[in-house]
């Protein structure tokens, strides 16, 4: 079929087409969803469970370990972390790259089944685990609400409210609230008056709880009804329960429970989570976005019912965003699509210089065409706009006009030659549809490992690969289609003005190859081919010296966010009380708000904050961390205010721990650099720690170097004399009960409030609370004896002894992981600090049963490059396969494929002139150059094959060819190139645009060169002149 001819003749066809392209692509485009960066599913659940009062190695023992054994029986399982604290428990269960979003429904069920199965193995006092599957959950907007004067109970009755508006708009899936504050009524009850009238705590405790429990009393029959019975007793409020009567003494008086406590209801102590927004308590509110919407219309929607509620805030109330996701989509996409539109704008100024008005014009039209049917396709597959598929387009630009360059500059030199508009068309589409089809796919095949790769980062950046899919197959498509079409509306007057000149037979002007640049190639060129083996020597010898020069390069796995807001971790040594790490909070938070270039400080103390990006992995439980996050006014503010918050850290606050950390793109990895090492000896790993930490110090380009076991804690045991206690006829959980009571308080019931469920928690009154000097005077009831004794008199003594407070588990071994991070204010990359580290570290003697493996940057990035490198041998198989399927032959094939890895020279120059890192990005830019030269080889050499078709000796063929695809080739490479100058200014492009415009500019030339080169060495053609043809 003449497809140009087709489209040339059938106007009608032609222009639905069109119109369709240019149509749909603006609906498309409007219905595209929006997001700032794309999203990747965390395949990651939680199962915490509670064991108050064991030990962290008693919990390790008796409920991670039993959990953990059971999981990794699961065949899907790709690694179990797991913790255990004295009395918590949490493992981590990450599963296997290979399983899709849409099965882990599936396996949190059975995980789910699994737990439920192993929970009734544990012994007495282990809570019911809970599986957290909503782990990954993002919530893409966090409010902070705040009221100066408000108690938690109205805020939080406030935020409830606000929570029940804003999950029924259009596109919210869920709303959460964190920081919330627990409440319970306190019974602080007098020992000494429980003594006097001899009532024993556990007769209040008994009393307690059978008097408010829901039990069945029962249904009766009355006639034809089954009634059912419902007696009363149980608290209504706090009077009912300070009027319970819990004894009668001799002079028959009744005693109730006011006489001898004091009952209030107040916030349960020690607190464990506190959030602060610009220095006042505050209540956060995260919002959660359904999937496949668009996040700027949602935001919007809830814009504006936000706006709605205020009538209904009570004043004094403040509602503040801490992160708006909507907000920072529509400046990220906005930002994206002006870099766009310039690119666009770079494309087609080229083409207009290069090529001309007419044919600048032209292809400038097919370009916008593809470019609007790509967002056609991108709608249908349901690809929002992000920043990566943006920047797939963005990287497409250039390679999306080859095509068309080729048959527009086919057309234009056939007309030149004599050839009618329709004559030319024709030709030209049959001689390169099918070369142009081969190397469109092999350009898109060299992408391919992107989009093939299973793990978090191929499902991050998998977009780039889909966009450049569609678009360059789109520009296929619209090149053999629409572009004859195009040019024959264009192109009209061009063959009567030269036949009305009568010059079209003229030889001197037929000549489209005379002008400078031509010549001076075709000085070049010849000379090269004269001497090939000199040529082919100073190629290699460029490589080599290309290849020796990359060691040099800085490495980098993904750059920090443009979004300006940062973290600052701070730790207290591990145990501190949270009250203490929240005054630490609050003086650093003043200092922090007196600084002009900050806009708000958001802080939360015990734990992290929601997850309000896909990056972002708050801390658990723990009351001696805080995190601060804060917001710049602009993100040109944030090196500076980095460099002045660290030196101010160090300087007045040297006791804590600091980390610094700017927002991420890409999956995260928790600290740039980790070390673990794994074995049973706790005494020994923390020896290993110890020794790597030293390494990592004696460095100096790092901080924040620690290890994830923290600092031994003290833990006081009272010696627990078993046989005067039995004399006594008390227990070591009366002891333990006594102690709890005294220090913090112990539940011994229920309060029913509607909804809620508070604890009932007997305390010692605060005349009576026992500080640690006193321990010894405590008060114990003796059943024995009817009377309270002393402490003193069940133990034999007390001693302090030390303990680790967390134990880390990987894959069932105990493994303590040492963590570091570049310093703040230098310029060297982690990978860099690597290299210079490892065989430090790795020298160090590891007895039998201890492991050594490296975590942080370094194995995400192995991880994620493992991936891709796994489907590459395929990939480069199958581009390999379809050039030979092109040209039906082994060597011309090699001819193209010698010319690939000289992309390096361009590289390497690249990076080490602009000072750019070798990314993971930079690396998707580096093998998609493969397919570039690829292609610009085969458009030369079908030119070569089609000149030999038509009997044009051999040398003559070769050299030719080459000349007549300087133009296309250098004009497809320079619009890739210019193309890529609005990403040369974003971070997480900069390198990839570097590695494209460098090494496909020098492999551009290098080709034009290479290619006859390796041509006539490979098939023996003899040198002659180009002046004797």
């Amino acid at each position: 079929m003449d497809i140009a001819a087709y489209f040339i003749k059938r106007k009608v066809t032609s222009w639905m087409m069109t119109l369709i392209l240019l149509i749909g692509g603006i609906i498309a485009f409007t219905n595209l969803g929006q997001l700032e960066d794309p999203e990747f599913t965390i395949k990651d659940s939680l199962i915490i469970t509670t064991y108050p009062g064991a030990s962290p190695e008693q919990v390790e023992e008796e409920v991670t370990y039993p959990i953990e054994r059971e999981l990794q029986n699961l065949p899907y399982v790709d690694k179990i972390v797991s913790t255990s604290k004295a009395g918590y428990s949490k493992v981590q269960l990450t599963i296997k790259d290979t399983y899709r979003a849409e099965q882990l429904k599936q396996i949190w069920d059975e995980v789910r089944k699994k737990i439920r199965d192993i929970s009734g193995t544990f012994p007495a006092g282990v809570n019911t685990p809970m599986v957290m599957d909503d782990f990954g959950d993002v919530y893409g907007v966090m409010l902070a609400i705040h009221g100066e004067g408000y108690p938690y109970k109205d805020l939080e009755n406030y935020v409830d409210y606000v929570k029940r508006e804003l999950v029924l708009v259009d596109g919210v899936a869920k709303v959460t609230v964190a920081g919330e504050q627990d409440e319970q009524i306190s019974i602080e009850i007098s020992r000494s008056k429980m003594a006097n009238m001899g009532i024993a705590p556990s007769q209040l405790q008994t009393l307690l709880a059978n008097q408010n429990s829901v039990s069945n009393a029962g249904r009766v029959k009355v006639g034809s009804e089954y009634i059912r019975i419902s007696p009363t007793g149980e608290f209504k409020d706090i009077s009912e329960l300070e009027n319970l009567i819990v004894g009668t003494p001799i002079d028959g008086n009744l005693i109730r429970l006011k006489d001898i406590a004091t009952i209030k209801r107040e916030y349960v102590e020690p607190k464990t989570h506190i959030v602060d927004y610009n220095g006042a308590e505050s209540l956060l509110l995260g919002v959660s976005f359904s999937n496949n919407v668009n996040v700027v219309k949602v935001g919007e929607r809830l814009e504006k019912r936000i706006d709605e509620l205020q009538y209904q805030q009570p004043v004094g109330i403040s509602m503040d965003p801490i992160y708006f996701q909507s907000k920072e989509v529509d400046r990220s996409v906005a930002n994206f699509l002006l870099n766009l539109v310039e690119a666009v704008g770079i494309v087609i100024l080229v083409l207009l210089v290069f090529m001309g008005i007419r044919s600048g014009v032209l292809i400038g039209i097919v370009l916008l065409l593809t470019i609007l049917g790509t967002f056609i396709v991108m709608d249908y597959f349901q690809i929002n706009l992000q920043r990566i598929s943006l920047g797939g387009l963005i990287i497409a630009l250039g390679m999306l006009v080859d095509n068309a360059i080729v048959v527009t500059e086919g057309v234009l030199i056939g007309m030149q030659r004599g050839k009618t508009k329709l004559q030319a068309a024709s030709d030209v589409v049959k001689q390169t549809k099918w070369p142009l089809l081969g190397a469109t796919i092999i350009a898109v095949t060299a992408f391919a490992p992107i989009g093939l790769s299973p793990d978090s980062v191929g499902e991050f950046v998998g977009s780039l690969f889909y966009v450049l899919l569609i678009s360059l197959l789109l520009s296929w498509i619209t090149a053999i289609t629409l572009t004859p079409f195009f040019c024959d509306l264009f192109f009209k007057d061009q063959i009567q003005k030269a036949q009305q000149e009568g010059t079209e037979n003229s030889s001197e002007n037929n000549d489209p190859y005379k002008g400078f640049i031509f010549v001076g190639y075709k000085w070049l060129l010849d000379k090269a081919m004269h001497y090939r083996w000199i040529t082919v020597i100073l190629l290699i010898g460029s490589l080599f010296t290309a290849g020796y020069a990359f060691q040099f390069v800085k490495q980098a796995f993904f750059p920090p966010s443009t979004t300006p807001m940062f973290y600052m971790d701070i730790q207290l040594p591990e145990g501190t009380h949270i009250d203490s790490t929240y005054d630490k909070v609050r003086v650093i938070e003043a200092d922090l708000l007196k600084d002009d270039r900050i806009e708000f400080v958001a802080s939360t103390t015990g734990q992290g904050a929601l997850r309000f990006m896909l990056t972002y992995n708050g801390e658990q439980t723990n009351s001696s961390y805080a995190q601060f996050i804060v917001r710049t006014k602009t993100k040109e503010d944030i090196p500076g205010l980095l460099k002045d918050l660290y030196q101010k850290m160090q300087k007045e606050y040297p006791e804590l721990e600091v980390k610094l950390q700017r927002l991420q793109l890409g999956p995260a990895s928790g600290a740039k650099l980790e070390t673990r090492i794994s074995g049973p000896d706790p005494k020994m790993l923390r020896q290993f720690s110890a020794q790597i930490q030293q390494v990592y110090r004696e460095d100096g380009g790092l901080e924040s170097i620690k290890d994830d076991w923290r600092q031994p804690v003290k833990v006081l045991r009272p010696i627990f004399n078993d046989a005067q206690a039995r004399r006594l006829g008390i227990s070591k959980t009366e002891l333990d009960e006594v102690l709890l009571t005294n220090f913090t308080g112990s539940q011994i019931g229920l309060y029913r409030e509607g909804t809620d469920l508070l604890p009932i928690v007997r305390k010692a009154p605060d005349h009576e609370s026992m500080s640690i000097d006193q321990i010894s005077d405590l008060q114990i009831y003796s059943p024995a004896s009817g009377s309270y004794v002393t402490l003193s008199t069940l133990v034999s003594g007390f001693e302090t002894v030390w303990e680790d407070p967390i134990i880390e588990r990987r894959d069932r071994k105990r493994t303590i992981t040492v963590m570091a991070d570049p310093k703040i204010l230098g310029d060297e990359t982690a990978m860099a600090i690597f290299n210079r580290t490892k065989d430090k570290i790795e020298a160090i003697e590891l007895p039998p049963g201890y492991e050594l493996e490296w975590g942080g940057e370094y194995e995400s990035s192995t991880d994620a490059q493992a991936n891709i490198f796994s489907a590459l041998p395929m990939g480069y198989l199958f581009m390999f396969i379809i050039t030979i399927l092109l040209f039906n032959s082994i060597r011309v094939p090699l001819t193209i494929w010698f010319c690939v890895p000289l992309a390096l020279i361009g590289v390497s120059t690249g990076l080490l002139v602009m000072n750019s890192a070798f990314s993971f990005m930079a690396l998707l830019g580096f093998l998609s150059l493969s397919g570039m030269t690829v292609k610009n080889g085969i458009v030369l050499v079908d030119q070569i094959n089609y000149e030999l078709e038509q009997g044009t000796e051999t040398y003559e063929a070769i050299f030719n060819s080459a000349v007549s695809r300087v133009r296309p080739v250098c004009m497809a490479a320079i619009t890739t190139i210019l193309g890529m100058i609005p990403l040369l200014f974003d971070a997480f492009f900069e390198g990839m645009a570097v590695v494209i415009s460098f090494g496909l500019g020098f492999a551009t030339i290098l080709t034009l060169i290479a290619v006859p080169v390796f041509y006539t060495m490979l098939f023996r053609v003899k040198y002659r002149s180009h002046k004797d043809f």
